[in-house]
């Protein structure tokens, strides 16, 4: 088992999505993992912000923040 932290540094849609993808693929292997809101990242931990804005890809933060949250995956501000 590794230890991860996810830092959030920017108030981009794309980048809280891959940040909370990859949070939530590392925590679901196992691994003990945190996540961190710096910066304008900091905008992240705004409970009314819509979080269902698609990326190229067509994920959204939703799509994987839900089970940070569930899965009490520590998220630091």
């Amino acid at each position: 088992m590794a230890n991860f932290l996810f830092v959030l540094s920017r108030d981009d849609n794309e980048s809280a999505t891959r940040c909370f993808q990859f949070a939530k693929i590392a925590h679901s292997k196992g691994h003990k993992t945190d996540v961190f809101f710096i910066d304008d990242g900091v905008n992240w931990a705004d409970s009314t912000r819509d979080l269902t804005q698609k990326t190229a890809t067509g994920d959204c933060p939703n799509d994987y923040l839900p089970y940070l949250v569930e899965e009490q995956v520590p998220i630091g501000v």
